[in-house]
């Protein structure tokens, strides 16, 4: 566990702030005059003075905010009043996230299965080859087929299909609206100067996950795992436990049948052959799920123990299914199964793994208008304004400027903050509605450091980020520092693991974190967690 902090009374992102952006620090037991030094000079470059405490439900302090908006020059600072250090040190800069937004990037890289990490791309994390035996189809033992490659999905080696999907989708969004934060090269071995990296990655996920598909039916399996979790320490190369396909469920081929029609879009300027390879294999996911209308939600199989990522409710995987095909095909068939299901009582603009909604009414919206029903896309449009005004609203009235409540503090509470960030952002390009993009990168602060903790929730980024995560490789390598890039779960009111029980009771639901190796209930890693903050930060990187 990482050795507590001195206190510091004033949170500020930890890497800094965009020049022309509002900027606020939250002090914590402190109000007053404050001064921001710049640490080349030594010299004061801003005086203000804090806005009067008021307690914060989710932290439970009573906290002020403090406002340097009209600091704009380039620099490195740091909050003081006579002397005395209140915030860590933070930039200002025209473009403070870029080296940030490649980490986030280039940790699917170190998630990646079935292949080498070499020195040359992987630094100090470099690692042997894993998971190279064929899979086993449960219950049917003499069906073999190849399972390599795709990315591991969290600190475990598990590879799911639902949340790899919505992985490769959040990448391939922020893409589409932000295609300049991608111009650089991390660089992959695949890099080659005309398909951008961002496309590299998602291929290496959807090429595994074409073999997700059962060749025998179009249905997809749901997950490749071993039968149990190996220890923590082990490192991928070592997790030699026979490995098995979980049977198909609707879930994993309605996400499957959406991200293989959006790579069809995405990638027909690349690379033609892939397109249409995706395109055929959404096709029949699609002609599955016709045929299985009435099929329950997804239940591990009985020696089983690994993570379940159950979804009773199959609407929203179905609705996102027809809406992605739509778009790229423009097949009536599609859009009448989409209309039909938007009629239906399951959140349309969600974007977690189980409620996958969002990325359907997304689609829809950025369709060609002149394809689409008007009345149809209004309500959509009209939905998508309520809910980010709502978070909006809800961020405006926090501690420290994010859109969750107390309750919102679950397990992959970082995800919901990102989520909602990133359904900011989309609904600020298509409302349109540009104030909503403060809103978003009040989330980025809040993820880097302007929380309670005082932490960045990101290993390897800011001078107090997560040491310890819950994630094998980090764990069982001779490296001191983790795997960098990684975003952490983040804090959790539930306390789902003993080392949070022991340690977290009675704890503000925003401070029930630690950043402890065993607390896999707040301090895992997950793809699908990077994925929309890969998102978020595309609109500030470039």
């Amino acid at each position: 566990m990482v050795e507590p902090f001195t206190y510091r009374p004033a949170a500020v992102n930890q890497l800094g702030y965009p020049s022309g952006s509002r900027k606020n620090a939250v002090f914590n037991g402190y109000e007053g005059s404050f001064e921001i030094i710049d640490l080349t000079s030594g010299q004061t470059v801003f005086t203000g003075h804090t806005g009067v405490p008021a307690k914060d439900p989710s932290t439970g302090a009573n906290v002020c905010k403090g406002d340097f908006t009209a600091l704009t020059a380039s620099g490195s600072y740091r909050i003081e009043h006579n002397g005395r250090q209140l915030s860590g040190p933070f930039t200002i800069s025209g473009r403070p996230y870029d080296t940030l937004h490649d980490g986030l990037l280039k940790a699917f890289y170190y998630f990646r299965c079935g292949t080498e990490l070499t020195e040359e791309y992987a630094g100090p994390w470099h690692h042997a080859a894993c998971h190279l035996a064929d899979g086993i189809v449960y219950d049917q033992t003499e069906r073999r087929p190849d399972s390599r490659g795709g990315w591991h999905d969290a600190g475990d080696y598990g590879k799911y299909t639902g949340p790899g999907a919505k992985a490769v989708a959040d990448l391939l969004l922020a893409y589409e609206f932000y295609p300049d934060a991608f111009s650089r090269t991390l660089p992959l071995p695949e890099s080659d100067g005309i398909m951008p990296d961002v496309l590299h990655e998602c291929r290496w996920e959807l090429e595994f996950l074409l073999k997700m598909q059962d060749p025998l039916t179009g249905g997809v399996f749901h997950k490749l795992t071993t039968c149990h979790f190996p220890g923590i320490e082990v490192m991928p190369e070592d997790d030699l436990a026979e490995l098995y396909f979980s049977p198909v469920s609707v879930s994993a081929a309605g996400c499957f049948a959406g991200v293989m029609a959006m790579a069809a879009r995405v990638y027909q300027p690349f690379d033609t052959a892939f397109a249409e390879v995706c395109l055929k294999a959404a096709r029949r996911a699609w002609s599955w799920l016709e045929q299985h209308p009435d099929l329950p939600g997804f239940r591990n199989p009985a020696g089983i123990t690994t993570g379940e990522y159950s979804d009773e409710e199959t609407d929203d995987e179905r609705y996102w299914a027809a809406a992605e095909l739509f778009r790229t095909t423009g097949e009536n068939q599609f859009h009448q199964v989409f209309a039909d299901l938007s009629g239906k009582a399951f959140p349309k603009y969600s974007l977690g793994w189980a409620d996958m909604g969002g990325y359907g009414t997304i689609a829809y919206l950025l369709a060609e208008e002149g394809s689409t029903d008007a009345e149809l896309r209004a309500r959509l449009l009209d939905g998508l304004l309520e809910e980010t005004r709502t978070l909006s609203e809800r961020a405006n009235q926090d501690g420290y400027f994010i859109s969750l409540g107390p309750q919102d503090y679950i397990w992959g509470s970082s995800m919901v903050v990102m989520n909602n960030a990133m359904l900011l952002l989309i609904a600020a390009r298509l409302g349109p509605a540009p104030e909503l993009e403060q809103t978003a990168l009040d989330h980025v602060h809040y993820l880097l450091g302007r929380n309670i903790l005082g932490i960045s929730y990101v290993t390897g980024f800011g001078d107090r980020a997560v040491c310890h995560p819950h994630h094998r490789p980090s764990a069982g390598d001779s490296v001191d520092a983790p795997v960098p890039g990684l975003v952490s779960g983040g804090p959790n009111a539930g306390l789902n693991d003993d080392i949070s029980r022991e340690l977290l009771a009675g704890k503000a639901p925003a401070a029930c974190f630690i950043d402890h190796v065993e607390s896999y209930a707040t301090n895992e890693v997950t793809i699908y967690w990077n994925s929309p903050a890969v998102f978020v930060v595309s609109r500030w990187a470039g």
